[in-house]
């Protein structure tokens, strides 16, 4: 049976919250499921093919971050928007760290996270419209797909990306042996240049760099202060 599609998934246990968010959401035009709880969410996340998750950390009959985990593991690459009250540090790295495209803390904006939502959408659909060089960019021996956000090595090896991490390695890869500047990638991708995005841009850097272990000719150097270079050595 073909899985019904929507754009968002939104799973968030206030009611009034849920009910406000999901019919705004509505109105400009994405495709919404709204779920209260946790085994809600994972019923119709199994049910339903999801561009876009929402999901608030604290639910009644579950934690947010183990369900994404849950998620990630049945649809690798899944993106993710975390929801919450919490503002502790610990619990947004935690969250970023799992690969969540954004953190979100309440109260929040409408019209700031339909603008992220947008962003993301737009990236996630893109690649309908890309020429076959926009699709496929060979960087050493690896080939990266922006159809698919995956990384295939010369054996035939697939990893699966997050969209995030499909864009910031193919910023990288169309800059290689360059810096590329920090606070450039997070205005890019993140939109401000806030400690917490920091934080999550170190992250998915860290990711790619065990990605780009797929080819012992590249990797990723760190200049403090000042960004990133994504090195393909010759002749290692």
């Amino acid at each position: 049976m073909a899985k019904d599609k929507i754009d968002i998934l939104l799973i968030e246990d206030e009611p009034d919250l849920g009910e406000v968010f999901s019919r705004y959401l509505r109105y400009k035009g994405f495709r919404v499921r709204w779920e209260s709880t946790a085994q809600g969410g994972w019923a119709a996340f199994q049910s339903c093919a999801v561009k876009l998750l929402i999901i608030d950390v604290q639910l009644p009959d579950g934690n947010g971050f183990d369900l994404a985990q849950q998620m990630i593991q049945l649809n690798p690459g899944q993106p993710i928007f975390f929801l919450t009250a919490l503002h502790e540090r610990t619990s947004r790295l935690r969250g970023l760290s799992l690969g969540a495209v954004d953190y979100i803390a309440k109260p929040f904006d409408m019209d700031e996270i339909l603008l992220k939502i947008r962003n993301l959408l737009t990236v996630a659909n893109a690649p309908e419209v890309q020429t076959n060089s926009e699709i496929e960019l060979a960087i050493g021996c690896l080939l990266l797909n922006m159809e698919r956000y995956s990384l295939r090595d010369g054996m035939g090896s697939i990893q699966k990306l997050t969209v995030r991490e499909a864009e910031l390695l193919r910023h990288l890869v169309l800059h290689k042996n360059l810096l590329v500047n920090k606070k450039d990638l997070l205005l890019q991708f993140w939109g401000n240049t806030d400690f917490f995005n920091g934080k999550s841009l170190e992250v998915f850097i860290s990711r790619l760099r065990k990605l780009l272990q797929m080819d012992r000719k590249l990797h990723i150097e760190s200049i403090y202060g000042a960004g990133y270079i994504l090195h393909e050595n010759e002749g290692v």
